[in-house]
């Protein structure tokens, strides 16, 4: 298991960035992403817009995909 955060590109609202996740908090971001039948830039889009500025994109897509499946429980 390489627990070692990879860039990974993301499109938000027409501008590229790019955010340093694990590949298990990927790979769950996708399968939410998946889930809920949204493209993954648009939920990405979503997440920017509702983290505050006290949380960078990374953290607050982990809190997304722990949120969620803590709530799935």
């Amino acid at each position: 298991m390489n627990g070692r955060p990879k860039k990974r590109s993301l499109t938000l609202r027409g501008h590229r960035t790019s955010v340093s996740l694990e590949d298990d908090f990927w790979r769950a971001f996708r399968d939410i992403a998946e889930e809920k039948g949204t493209p993954i830039n648009a939920l990405a889009a979503e997440i920017d817009e509702a983290r505050g500025t006290d949380c960078g994109l990374a953290s607050a897509i982990r809190l997304f995909v722990l949120r969620h499946y803590r709530d799935a429980a």
